[in-house]
């Protein structure tokens, strides 16, 4: 590309971010355009901003100087131009979709007030508007219900109780982060967030939110039980924020499909992060996101080579705080932690450490795997499972990996 190539980048999250500072070092001139008023922050630690351990400023990004504050409402493909809320244009070479991804708002009764805004103490947990006013509105005592077990509500509800709050949460699968850990990860995830005072209800589905005077009081199960509720936290997932996309006629499916060059359906649009649909894949995950925005500016900048081929992905949480009664609680899960006939399982767990690891075998091959409490291995282990190597035939250097922790 030349360099007074225009690029456009709609979208000042992680991946937004990390592109425009790498087409920035590369000698690539980006203007970026988020709509939010504060500064571009790293979207993973805002429990930990909710939890009171970092303060906002702690988890900014190092955003490039060029940012446009402005509220994008639609894309003019034969004029190439974007069209921004007030009425102004930009105009771009390339146009760059990191829209990130919007909370799921699940379909209860009550929800919503009649103007279809969340009644007064009802609070999705996504943007820093949304930590800020669950920052704000939480104190001792109050009565919290999250609604949502998996990877963002444990961590909400973990940061609430540390604030002091009454928590409930509420899951509607059988177990917590179903999606990431196996039964006996998710056994210790639930026993450490019930030594941090969390009252859980899995199984268990929600039907109504009650109001009075357009606040919430309570939330009513699908058995007509009813919790007390100050607070309510909505951590349902997320789904990729297509509006733009759907309006512009791009090709989208469960997200933005790209190709391997993170082209869309329009040669002259690419899309990266939470927003993407990369062969038949959307992770909405940090690490992808970041890797995309690697590949992409590699590209951008006239290293045509530059191919993305997919993220294999690990998650890890971290539950933090020096008060609670576990102190700090680690977590990191990779690949497919449940085996299917014919796998091999190695485990080992330490109940009264709280410890457990656990890898899946298949064809001699580490396919997956999960590890609650000390993670001294993850790294090793991570590595072997990307690699995708075969294992040595006698299973010992498995065993070393899963239990050389460096000492702890």
């Amino acid at each position: 590309m030349t360099s007074n190539t225009r690029v456009v980048v709609i979208g000042a999250g992680l991946a937004g971010v990390r592109l425009a500072r790498r087409l920035g070092e590369l000698g690539t001139p980006v203007t970026l355009i988020g709509e939010e008023e504060h500064r571009p922050y790293n979207r993973v630690l805002l429990a930990e901003v909710l939890a009171g351990r970092y303060s906002p400023e702690v988890i900014a990004l190092p955003a490039p100087a060029e940012l446009t504050r402005a509220r994008v409402t639609g894309i003019d493909r034969a004029e190439r131009t974007v069209e921004c809320a007030d009425g102004s244009k930009i105009a771009y070479d390339t146009l760059v979709l990191a829209t990130g991804s919007n909370p799921v708002l699940p379909p209860l009764r009550g929800l919503f007030t009649p103007d279809h805004v969340l009644p007064e103490g009802v609070h999705a947990f996504r943007t820093m508007d949304d930590c800020l006013g669950l920052s704000k509105a939480v104190r001792p005592g109050v009565k919290a219900v999250v609604i949502g077990g998996g990877l963002l509500g444990v961590s909400a509800a973990r940061a609430l109780a540390r604030r002091g709050a009454q928590v409930v949460l509420a899951q509607q699968g059988e177990r917590l982060m179903e999606r990431q850990l196996d039964p006996s990860a998710s056994k210790l995830v639930q026993r450490h967030l019930k030594d941090l005072g969390v009252e859980i209800h899995t199984e268990c589905r929600v039907r109504d939110v009650r109001c009075v005077g357009g606040a919430v009081r309570s939330v009513e199960m699908h058995d007509g039980y009813a919790l007390d509720a100050d607070l309510v936290v909505l951590s349902c997932g997320v789904h990729p924020r297509v509006g733009l996309a759907q309006i512009a006629g791009l090709e989208v499916r469960k997200g933005i499909v790209v190709d391997d060059e993170l082209r869309t359906s329009d040669p002259h649009i690419r899309a990266i992060g939470d927003c993407v649909q990369h062969d038949g894949e959307v992770y909405g995950l940090a690490a992808p996101a970041l890797e995309q925005a690697e590949v992409l500016a590699e590209l951008l900048s006239g290293r045509t080579s530059a191919r993305y081929s997919g993220t294999r992905a690990l998650t890890r949480l971290t539950l933090t705080g020096h008060d609670a009664p576990l102190g700090s609680f680690d977590l990191a899960a990779f690949g497919e932690t449940e085996a299917r006939p014919g796998d091999d399982v190695v485990q080992l767990a330490d109940a009264t450490r709280g410890t457990y690891r656990k890898v899946v075998v298949r064809d001699d091959r580490l396919v997956g795997g999960v590890l609650v409490g000390e993670l001294g291995t993850v790294g090793a282990l991570a590595r072997a499972w990307e690699g995708a190597e075969p294992l040595p035939a006698n299973g010992a250097p498995l065993l070393h990996l899963l239990t050389n922790d460096g000492g702890s």
